[in-house]
């Protein structure tokens, strides 16, 4: 993928994928290389995860939305990972 290591702008672009099993086997080295380096990004990488495991939890249990509401969101989520981009708030990772 690059020749230099990953910034944390450049992993965060890519966590979605990562986390989602669909990142390009070639970026996948270079991932998992800062992620082991960079307590911020593994932090809000961790954070980042539970989030997207708990909206698609409660997408898929949630009695509020009509059947196929939720299973529109369902295939969303599945397809293109969470669509949040930062940490929302908080402390983000620093690179």
């Amino acid at each position: 993928m690059t020749a230099h290591p990953l910034s944390c702008e450049e992993v965060l672009a890519l966590l979605s994928d990562y986390l989602d099993g669909e990142l390009p086997p070639t970026a996948l080295p270079e991932v998992e290389a800062h992620l082991g380096a960079c307590d911020g990004c593994t932090r809000f990488g961790g954070e980042f995860r539970r989030t997207v495991e708990a909206l698609r939890d409660h997408l898929r249990s949630g009695p509020c939305l009509p059947a196929r509401v939720r299973a529109r969101l369902g295939e969303l989520l599945d397809r293109e990972g969470s669509g949040g981009e930062g940490p929302g708030g908080g402390e983000g990772p620093k690179g």
